[in-house]
């Protein structure tokens, strides 16, 4: 891997430095709700400017500010890492860890040590790493350090995009992508709708519901129909999108098997995740609510899936739609230079066969896409994210601090030999 020597060997010594940063990021409650990063905030921006590091704050909400550093690279080019400061609620009683940090061997554990305060202390040290040893990136470096993404608030990468602050032509998000010898890059997204339908009937006694209209009824009725005319209608895909469609269902075949892992990408998945309606168990119900969570596969227009989901329940007597919201699925080429780039430096870290795979959901990914910026997870660590005794392993942490270093430099081979080939 093209790492200069001095690069590399400072990223070694560091090595215990770097467990020493995940404990210190982990000591610092940020739970969301509420989703307090200003102490951390605070923390991050006063070790890089020890480090000599430009950094530049975006606040929104002063409680969960972001935090934004530069490295100037030999060419202008920048490359963006972004990664979240907050996590999810612990319960403390289900934990036999300390979930604010505690090392045990080969592993740190605490709540965000996978998603994502471990990905963030290694670009902490990667930054850390080339400050310290005067070597400069041959692309600019970024760092993004938001707040809020657990929520998808407004207060944290929205505000850094609105605020026009960041200006990258590629980004890697450290969210934890590979978890044993099960390497992967997410380069797409699931585009989405959220469906709230009401229903209306008519009452009668319980022991005479032949006089009334069951609202609920007619709801799962509306349910089973949207299932049966969308669920089972398999997507038009381009090949582009089929052969990221091809390595995700390579990739989650192991722990769901061949079928069930073609099945999350080539039709829509509808998730009845809300049902609510009724007064009493004697009385037919006159009213009833339900919300959908409907995924499409990247590629897939959701503005057209929706005007149809409109029509189906348009058909379907005593029914309405209360509320909607939709977003579009996103990808990145398999043959980008980004994609090409990270994937060859993970192998490279790994010695492992690497997916390029889409994710099932949606996060801040999609945001950076929408703003034109060609974006990828990736991050080594372990699958326990937003479980009790969440964990990472100091060999994934040093795995991610080496793939952080490197990435630049691969970006600036793939370059040149994209240029060549052309």
């Amino acid at each position: 891997m093209a790492v200069p020597e001095p690069l590399r060997a400072e990223l070694d010594r560091r090595a215990d430095a770097l467990v020493e940063e995940l404990l210190g990021l982990l000591a610092v409650d940020t739970a969301n709700p509420p989703g307090e990063t200003a102490a951390l905030v605070d923390a991050v921006e006063a070790r890089l400017d020890r480090l000599g590091i430009e950094t530049e704050r975006v606040v929104a909400d002063p409680a969960k500010p972001n935090l934004l550093a530069t490295i100037p690279g030999a060419d202008p080019r920048t490359l963006l890492y972004n990664g979240h400061l907050d996590t999810v609620p612990y319960d403390e009683r289900a934990w036999e860890h300390d979930p604010l940090g505690e090392r045990d061997g080969d592993r740190v554990y605490g709540r965000g040590a996978t998603d994502m305060k471990g990905p963030l202390a290694a670009m902490l040290e990667a930054a850390a790493a080339f400050a310290e040893t005067g070597t400069t990136p041959p692309v600019t470096l970024r760092f993004a350090f938001v707040s809020d993404e657990e929520v998808a608030g407004d207060p944290g990468l929205p505000a850094v995009l609105d605020a026009g602050r960041l200006d990258a032509d590629w980004c890697v998000i450290g969210e934890t992508t590979c978890d044993g010898a099960r390497r992967s890059v997410t380069v797409a997204d699931k585009g989405s709708v959220w469906l709230t339908l009401e229903a209306t009937g008519s009452g009668a006694h319980g022991s005479r519901p032949v006089l009334g209209e069951n609202a609920i009824d007619r709801l799962y009725g509306a349910v089973e129909t949207i299932r049966s005319r969308f669920g089972t209608e398999p997507f038009d895909l381009d090949p582009e999108v089929e052969s990221v469609v091809e390595e995700s269902v390579a990739y989650y075949e192991p722990t769901m098997g061949e079928g069930a892992a073609r099945d999350l990408f080539a039709r829509p998945t509808i998730n009845l995740g809300t049902l609510s309606g009724g007064e009493s168990v004697n009385s037919v119900p006159v009213s009833a609510r339900a919300e959908l969570d409907i995924r499409l596969t990247a590629g897939v227009r959701t503005p057209d899936v929706l005007a149809r989901l409109r029509d189906c329940v348009a058909d379907c007597e005593g029914i309405e739609i209360a509320d909607v919201t939709w977003s579009v699925g996103t990808y990145e080429p398999l043959d980008s230079p980004l994609v090409s780039a990270v994937t060859e430096a993970v192998a490279e870290v790994t010695g492992d066969r690497v997916y390029r795979r889409s994710a099932t959901g949606g996060g801040d990914a999609k945001k950076l896409r929408d703003a034109g910026i060609p974006t990828v997870e990736v991050a080594l660590g372990t699958d326990t994210a937003h479980a009790a005794d969440e964990y990472t392993t100091v060999a994934a942490l040093r795995g991610n601090a080496l793939l952080y270093a490197a990435l630049p430099y691969r970006l600036a081979e793939v370059g040149k030999r994209s240029q060549t080939e052309a």
